[in-house]
């Protein structure tokens, strides 16, 4: 009896153990988000760090990238994605609704794809 009771222990940990997922509290992501001048990067920016959990981001215009590091505990980079889109910018998964990027500055309405 104390063996099965020792192997049910033994598998219930095993599973419990394997259930957990680790969450990474400095994950770096680096994605594509449409823009065109200064005015972007600081909205982009700024709508990326709205997310709880960035760590830090930063868009470069030469290449329309977002670099971020971000706690995945707090948030997931669909969360930095669809901040960014509310702030009406298009990302390769998420796209801006057209309100949004109408409201942008005229210096900063992209060509969308």
């Amino acid at each position: 009896m104390k063996n099965v009771i020792l192997g049910l222990m033994l598998v219930f940990v095993t599973f419990t153990t394997q259930a957990q997922e680790k969450k990474n509290k400095n994950a770096k992501y680096e994605f594509e988000v449409n823009g065109n001048c200064e005015q972007c990067k600081k909205r982009i920016e700024k709508a990326a760090f709205s997310v709880s959990g960035v760590k830090s981001a930063e868009w470069h215009e030469d290449d329309h990238s977002l670099h971020l590091i971000i706690n995945e505990e707090k948030c997931s980079e669909l969360d930095v994605k669809k901040a960014v889109a509310k702030a009406g910018y298009d990302t390769a998964e998420v796209k801006a609704e057209k309100a949004a990027y109408d409201n942008l500055p005229g210096c900063c309405q992209y060509d969308r794809k």
